[in-house]
C-alpha cells in the first residue's frame, strides 16, 4: 500500500485544535474560554496544567506550517477560537484574532495546504457560560450562528471546507454527564439538553453558511465508536444498538432525518430527561450538510445490563492498547466507515481524526515511535479497504500534528507525530512516524 493506491484528489492531512496548541490564551485581546476557567480550577486537570502556553502555536505558526509543508500533506484541519475573535462571545470583534487566522490561512495556501476549519472545538467563550449558561441556553444557537457568519464572511473566499462542531458527544456528555471536560457537570438532564442545543447550533451554522458561501462544503465531525455486542444473544445485540444510538446515531442520524433515535428516546422519556423540542427545532437540526467527519480511535464492546439506566454496560476487550487505554482495532475503522456510509445517507466521509497516544521518550534527540507507525499504516489500509468496498472517503487527517494539551490529561498524553518539548521552550522534534508519513506521501 502507498499513496498511489488512493485517488489523486484525496486529502492527506493532520489535525489540531485551538486551545490545545495555540497558547497566548489571554494575549492580544483574546477572552477566556470555559477551558481557561476549568484548567485553572485545582484538581480538574492532571498536575493542574493549563493551556496558557500549550505549544505556543500562536507565535510559532510559521514554523508549524513549514513542518507541514516538509511533511508533504495537502490539507490541515484546525479550529478557530471563538473567544479569540469575540472575547465576550458576541458584539465587539477582536481584530487581532481575525488577523491571526488570516495570516495562517494565507500561509497554508501559499504552501499548497488546503485549510479545513472547525468552528467549534470546545473552547466556548467564558462570558457566554457566565451570562446565559452556555450550551444550556436556547439562545446559544443564534449566538453561534452569528459567530459562524462572521467567520464565513471573513475567510469564505479562501476556505472551501468547513466543520461546524467537533465531537458534540464530548461537548455534551463528557462535559455535562461525566464531568471530565469543561464546564464539568454531572447531570443527565443537562447533558441531553446541551446535546440538543449543539445540534440546533449546527443547523443554524449550516443555514448561515448557505447564505454566505456559494462554493464550499460543510459537515459535522463526531467521535465515532465501532460497537460490538459481547455475545450473539439478542439482549447483547440490543445493548450494542443502544450504545450506537448514544454515541453515534444521536449526532449523525438526527441531522439526517430530523428525529432522535427511537429506542434511546423512549428511555430518556421514561427517565424524564428528554429535552423539550420546540416547534421548528427538528427542521433546524436537519439542515442538510455535505459530508460527515469521522473521528475514530477504538471500539466499544456492549453487554446487556438491565440494572443500568440505559440497559447496557461497556466491557473491556483484550487487544493491545494505547496510552489512553484504548484498544487498537483498525478493522473497526473499516467497519465504521462502511456502516456510516450506508446508514448516514451515503454522504462523502472524511476521517477527521485518527491517531494514538504513546510514551514517546526521546533517545539522543530522536523519538522512535514504532507503534504509531504501525498504527497509521494499519488504519490507512483499513481506510483503503472501506473505499474498495464502495465508501466515498475523501480524506484522512492524522491526530495530531504535534503533542499538545490533552484536555483533562494535561500534557501527559502524547498524540503528535511531532514531539513537543515542554521543558525546552516548546521545541518541535519530528518523530519517526513523521518521517514514515512523509515517505508514504512521497509514494515510497
Amino acid at each position: 500500500m502507498n499513496r498511489t493506491d488512493f485517488p489523486k484528489g484525496f486529502f492527506w492531512g493532520t489535525a489540531t485544535a485551538s486551545y490545545q496548541i495555540e497558547g497566548a490564551d489571554l494575549a492580544d485581546g483574546k477572552g477566556p474560554s470555559i477551558w481557561t476557567t476549568f484548567s485553572h480550577t485545582p484538581g480538574k486537570i492532571h498536575r493542574n496544567e493549563t493551556g496558557d502556553i500549550a505549544c505556543d502555536h500562536y507565535h510559532r505558526y510559521k514554523q508549524d506550517v513549514s513542518l507541514m509543508a516538509n511533511l508533504g500533506v495537502n490539507a490541515y484541519r484546525f479550529s478557530i477560537s471563538w473567544p479569540r475573535l469575540f472575547p465576550r462571545g458576541r458584539g465587539e470583534r477582536n481584530q487581532k484574532g481575525f488577523d491571526f487566522y488570516a495570516r495562517l490561512i494565507d500561509l497554508l495556501l501559499e504552501n499548497g495546504i488546503e485549510p479545513f476549519i472547525t468552528l467549534y472545538h470546545w473552547d466556548l467563550p467564558d462570558a457566554l457560560q457566565n451570562s446565559i449558561g452556555g450550551w444550556e441556553s436556547r439562545d446559544i444557537a443564534a449566538y453561534f450562528g452569528d459567530y459562524a457568519d462572521a467567520v464565513f464572511r471573513s475567510y469564505g473566499d479562501k476556505v472551501r471546507n468547513w466543520i461546524t462542531l467537533n465531537e458534540p458527544f464530548c461537548s455534551s456528555h463528557v462535559s455535562y454527564l461525566f464531568g471530565e471536560h469543561a464546564p464539568g457537570f454531572n447531570d443527565l438532564t443537562k447533558s441531553f439538553l446541551v446535546a440538543h442545543n449543539l445540534l440546533r447550533a449546527n443547523g443554524e451554522a449550516v443555514k448561515r453558511f448557505r447564505d454566505a458561501i456559494e462554493d464550499g462544503k460543510i459537515g459535522l465531525a463526531n467521535v465515532s465508536q465501532w460497537v460490538e455486542p459481547v455475545s450473539d444473544s439478542s439482549e447483547d445485540a440490543r445493548a450494542a444498538e443502544l450504545v450506537n444510538q448514544f454515541f453515534n446515531d444521536w449526532f449523525y442520524t438526527t441531522p439526517l432525518h430530523g428525529e432522535y433515535p427511537n429506542d434511546l428516546s423512549k428511555i430518556l422519556i421514561d427517565l424524564g430527561v428528554m429535552p423539550d423540542i420546540h416547534p421548528g427545532d427538528m427542521e433546524l437540526i436537519s439542515e442538510p450538510i455535505d459530508f460527515w467527519g469521522i473521528n475514530y480511535y477504538t471500539r466499544l464492546i456492549a453487554k446487556s445490563d438491565p440494572k443500568s439506566e440505559f440497559g447496557y454496560t461497556i466491557v473491556p476487550g483484550d487487544l493491545e492498547r494505547t496510552e489512553m487505554g484504548w484498544e487498537i482495532y483498525p478493522d473497526g475503522l473499516q467497519k465504521f466507515l462502511e456502516r456510516a456510509y450506508r446508514k448516514y445517507g451515503e454522504k462523502p466521509l472524511f476521517v477527521t481524526e485518527n491517531g494514538m497516544a504513546d510514551k514517546d521518550i526521546p533517545e539522543e534527540g530522536k523519538i522512535h515511535d514504532i507503534r504509531r507507525e504501525r498504527y497509521l499504516r494499519d488504519h490507512f489500509e483499513a481506510s483503503l479497504k472501506a473505499m474498495n468496498a464502495g465508501v466515498d472517503l475523501r480524506g484522512y487527517f492524522v491526530w495530531s500534528l504535534m503533542d499538545n494539551f490533552e484536555w483533562s490529561h494535561g500534557y501527559s498524553k502524547r498524540f503528535g507525530i511531532i514531539y513537543t518539548d515542554y521543558e525546552n521552550k516548546q521545541e518541535r522534534i519530528p518523530k519517526d512516524s513523521y518521517y514514515w508519513y512523509a515517505d508514504f506521501l512521497k509514494g515510497e
